[in-house]
């Protein structure tokens, strides 16, 4: 027997399997989400392009659940990733967007995202011409009024030359603070550091910000450095931070200590190097 379809319905099923291949075209550029009772994980690809290859860890929190930054704060545990499994990739590195400041629930401050982030990743692959397929081991915590430890795997293969995904990966890396140095002239910068006994001050210009933050980080992740404050009674044309060298590892000292300084101030954010004297 030989079914007639009106043209209308043949039309339709055309859009529905347009639709469907759309579909499974985008699927290919990210992984299945892995969900918990609170949030969702899963690996995007960007377009396949040379050694070096763009991707990224995306996650969403329901409201008023939060996930933590590379340094949580006064609390919290920072996401883990293994990626050891992964097929023909050298090395991968994660890219952190500027995290926000929330109130850590026990009267102190924590560092993260909130709704949703996409975490860069920049991919160095052994060979070129070779499939690239990622394998990642994600740890990470949520948290509202108690922290939720979670755990996913996520596998997925870079082969699109014109990923879906390039927009969104390309909009995370914006977010990540751009590199510079004291006294550079950009519209938000810091003017200078300097080490008052166990104090560290930080003078900051930002003209066209109205809200700037400023986090400190020591040179290896077992200092615990405190966020830094904004003083009341700075000098005039500058905003002041100051934290106190507290949070080092056992026997280290400060003498010379290489920290990292992240200023986020409106859409803006950069990052400093800076030695302690």
């Amino acid at each position: 027997m030989i079914a007639i379809v009106p043209l209308r319905a043949a039309v339709g099923v055309a859009a529905l399997c347009v639709a469907c291949a759309t579909s499974e075209v985008r699927a290919e550029d990210a992984s299945p989400w892995q969900r918990d009772a609170h949030s969702a994980v899963r690996l995007l690809a960007g377009s396949r392009s040379g050694t070096v290859l763009l991707g990224g860890v995306a996650i969403q929190l329901q409201p008023g659940w939060k996930t933590y930054w590379r340094t949580p704060g006064d609390s919290g545990v920072p996401p883990r990733f293994d990626f050891s499994k992964s097929d023909n990739v050298e090395a991968v590195t994660v890219l952190w967007p500027a995290p926000m400041k929330f109130d850590d629930g026990a009267g102190g401050t924590a560092l993260g995202y909130k709704h949703q982030v996409v975490l860069p990743l920049r991919i160095v692959a052994k060979n070129a011409d070779k499939p690239v397929t990622l394998r990642a081991h994600i740890n990470y915590a949520v948290c509202d009024k108690i922290c939720i430890p979670v755990e996913a795997d996520a596998e997925l293969a870079f082969a699109s030359v014109a990923s879906t995904e390039d927009g969104n990966l390309s909009d995370a890396l914006n977010a990540v603070p751009k590199p510079a140095n004291v006294g550079d002239p950009n519209p938000l910068t810091i003017r200078d550091v300097k080490r008052e006994g166990k104090n560290v001050l930080v003078d900051v210009t930002a003209p066209e910000a109205r809200e700037v933050n400023l986090f400190a980080e020591g040179p290896t992740p077992d200092w615990a450095l405190p966020v830094p404050k904004l003083v009341e009674q700075g000098p005039p044309g500058v905003k002041r931070f100051a934290f106190e060298l507290d949070g080092l590892p056992p026997g280290a000292s400060p003498e010379g200590a290489a920290l990292k300084l992240t200023l986020v101030g409106g859409d803006r954010a950069y990052e400093f190097n800076v030695s302690l004297n």
